[in-house]
C-alpha cells in the first residue's frame, strides 16, 4: 500500500490505494501557530451573537494545542478503504466500503461545506454493515464517499466548479471508474444539490436520490399562501446567516488570504456554522459534537490547504445559474426521498412546492437533528435511507 503525503495527492487509473500520512512537523507547526494567536477583544454581551464566543474559542484552542491527538484521528480515518483515481482530469479521492452480503446496493454519499468525508467515518459502517449494529444484512450498501473536487484529499479543479459540474464527475466515478450500472445518491448541504443534479442529469444510472436538504428552487416561485409564507420567512431567517455565503460566492479569493494564513481563523469560520446550524442545547456546540470531532474536520481543511478551493463551489453555483433547478420548470423524475430535520439551516418548503421539483416517494419529518445529519443523528438518517432503498 502506498502512503501518500498530504502536500501532494497522487491519483492513478485504475483506483489506487490511499493512506493519510500527515508529517509530524506539519502538525507541530499548526499547533505553534494556534498557540501564538494574538487574542483580541469581544463585546461583553456577545455570547455567540457576534460570532464564535471568545471564551469558548480560547478553551477550544487550548485543547487543540495541549490535548488534541491528530494521529489518533488519522488512524481512525485510515481504517476505511481509501482510494484515488483520475476522473475528468481531477485526482479524486473517495472511500469505497463494500457492503456485507451478496446484494449490497451501490450508494454514493456526498458531503458539503464546511464538512468533509470525515463526517461519514462512523456513518459509513452503519450503511455498509448493518448486521454489526443490530440491523439486517439485506439493507447493506456498497458505499462510495468522495472528497468533492477542491475539498480535502481530492485534487483542485482549474477554476470554480458548481454542484452540477461536480455531479458530472461523480457520475463518471460511479459508472466509468467503478462500473456500477445504477446507484442511489444521498446528500446534505452541497451533497443535496449534487444528488439533485445526479438525479436530474444522469438518470437512469442514478436511479434514485435521498436528500436531507432542499437547496433548489422552481422558476415559477411559490404558488400557494403557505408557500408564500415559507419564502418570506426563509428570507428573513437567512439575513443573519447569509454573510459567509455572499463572500464565498463573490470574492472567495480575498477571504482565502486570511484563512490560508490562520488556523484559528479557519477554526472560527467553521465552528460558527457547526454551532448555529446544529440542534444544540442552547449555544453548547459540544452538546452535539466532541472537540475531537470538530477539530478533525477543521484539520482536514488546514492540512490539505483547501479552504480556498473548497469555497469555490459557491462561486461555481452562481455561474451555473444559482438555485434554479431547471429554467423550464422540469423536475427530478427519479424517485426521491426527503428527510426533514427540524434544525436545518435552510428551512424546508411545504411539500407542494418540493413536489414541483422532485418526484417525491418518501417524506419524513424527523423529531430532532440539524444540518449535519450524518454526524448529529446517524441512526435516524440511516434508517430513513434503508427504508427508502427497500421501496425501490
Amino acid at each position: 500500500m502506498q502512503r501518500v503525503k498530504l502536500d501532494r495527492v497522487i491519483a492513478m487509473t485504475p483506483p489506487h490505494s490511499f493512506t493519510l500520512d500527515v508529517p509530524e512537523k506539519t502538525i507541530a507547526e499548526i499547533k505553534k501557530r494556534v498557540a501564538a494567536f494574538p487574542w483580541h477583544e469581544m463585546p461583553d454581551d456577545g455570547g455567540w451573537e457576534y460570532g464564535v464566543n471568545l471564551n469558548y474559542m480560547r478553551e477550544f484552542c487550548t485543547y487543540w494545542v495541549e490535548n488534541f491527538d491528530w494521529f489518533k484521528q488519522q488512524d481512525a480515518i485510515n481504517r476505511l478503504n481509501h482510494l484515488t483515481t483520475a476522473v475528468d482530469e481531477i485526482d479524486l479521492h473517495f472511500i469505497h466500503e463494500k457492503g456485507s452480503g451478496e446484494n449490497a446496493k451501490p450508494l454514493i454519499i456526498s458531503h458539503g461545506w464546511p464538512g468533509s468525508v470525515v463526517e461519514f467515518i462512523d456513518f459509513i459502517d452503519l450503511l455498509a454493515h448493518p448486521e454489526r449494529h443490530g440491523g439486517n444484512i439485506e439493507d447493506a450498501f456498497d458505499v462510495v464517499a468522495p472528497s468533492l473536487p477542491g475539498f480535502g484529499f481530492s485534487g483542485r479543479p482549474p477554476r470554480p466548479w458548481g454542484p452540477r459540474r461536480m455531479a458530472q464527475t461523480l457520475n463518471s466515478l460511479m459508472t466509468k471508474t467503478l462500473g456500477y450500472n445504477s446507484y442511489i445518491a444521498q446528500g446534505g448541504d452541497w451533497g443535496g444539490a449534487i444528488s439533485s443534479f445526479l438525479g436530474f442529469d444522469h438518470a437512469p444510472a442514478c436511479r434514485a436520490i435521498h436528500i436531507n436538504i432542499l437547496t433548489m428552487r422552481h422558476p415559477d416561485g411559490p404558488q400557494t399562501p403557505a408557500e408564500v409564507m415559507w419564502e418570506r420567512q426563509f428570507k428573513e431567517d437567512q439575513i443573519m446567516e447569509d454573510g459567509y455565503r455572499t463572500q464565498q460566492a463573490t470574492k472567495p479569493q480575498t477571504l482565502s488570504y486570511a484563512m490560508m494564513d490562520s488556523p484559528v481563523g479557519v477554526a472560527a469560520w467553521i465552528l460558527e456554522k457547526m454551532n448555529s446550524w446544529s440542534d444544540t442545547v442552547g449555544d453548547d456546540v459540544e452538546s452535539v459534537y466532541t472537540k475531537d470531532q470538530l477539530l478533525t474536520n477543521i484539520m482536514v481543511y488546514i492540512v490539505t490547504r483547501t479552504f480556498n478551493t473548497a469555497s469555490w463551489i459557491y462561486y461555481g453555483r452562481r455561474e451555473e445559474g444559482g438555485r434554479i433547478l431547471s429554467p423550464k420548470g422540469r423536475r427530478v423524475e427519479v424517485p426521491t426521498a426527503c428527510a426533514l430535520f427540524p434544525k436545518e439551516l435552510l428551512s424546508w418548503p411545504p411539500r407542494s412546492y418540493a413536489e414541483r421539483l422532485y418526484n417525491i416517494r418518501q417524506w419524513t419529518e424527523m423529531p430532532r437533528g440539524g444540518h449535519f445529519a450524518a454526524m448529529e443523528q446517524p441512526e435516524l438518517l440511516v434508517n430513513d435511507i434503508r427504508k427508502f432503498a427497500r421501496s425501490l
